[in-house]
């Protein structure tokens, strides 16, 4: 990245994760400060802290899209949408998972693509922005909505997973500044 803006690159997009927040818990906004607590968020938040420095001493715009809890299509098979995809496809009941009070920030990937698209073609230096919903929902009512949208009765077997200890209970994202530089003419 260094070697593309010194060669002249004048607009450059790249994106982050909700884990450069790390164990805090609530709303988190782009003012909340990064302390980031595993391998993978502090290596994308050392990047951008190298691409902020890089920025401040050379001319590009500067992107920088926090992601947080995508769904949809060709996730990991490990995830939590895959699974319970598979589980209405092969009619496998109960749904096992953690007791689901954890609060989250789900977007749909296709709702993910289209503001790291509107975000990627503004001609600004916007710095950091969170990508997510900002509607907070614990994951037991994300899964009962989505099972509703399917039409699918599917008892819930909560608590078979215990919570993770990699995340905070309460995780969401401020969209203050989404909705501003998305809203600008």
């Amino acid at each position: 990245m260094k070697a593309i803006t010194e060669a002249g690159l004048r607009d450059l997009t790249v994106t982050g994760t909700c884990f450069e927040y790390g164990m805090q818990s609530g709303c988190l906004t782009e003012e909340t400060p990064a302390i980031p607590a595993n391998s993978y968020a502090i290596a994308k938040d050392t990047l951008r802290k190298m691409m902020e420095i890089l920025n401040s001493n050379q001319s590009f715009n500067f992107k920088w899209i926090r992601l947080f809890y995508m769904y949809g299509k060709g996730q990991a098979p490990s995830s939590l949408f895959t699974q319970l995809d598979k589980a209405i496809e092969q009619n496998a009941s109960p749904f096992n998972m953690s007791g689901g009070e954890q609060i989250r920030d789900f977007l749909s990937v296709e709702k993910v693509v289209e503001h790291i698209c509107q975000i990627a073609f503004l001609e600004a230096n916007i710095g950091v922005v969170n990508c997510c919903s900002g509607a907070p929902q614990t994951v037991k009512t994300f899964v009962e909505n989505y099972l509703k949208e399917r039409g699918v009765e599917l008892p819930l077997n909560l608590g078979y997973y215990p919570y993770p200890t990699y995340e905070p209970m309460e995780f969401w994202g401020g969209v203050a500044k989404l909705k501003s530089i998305l809203t600008s003419p």
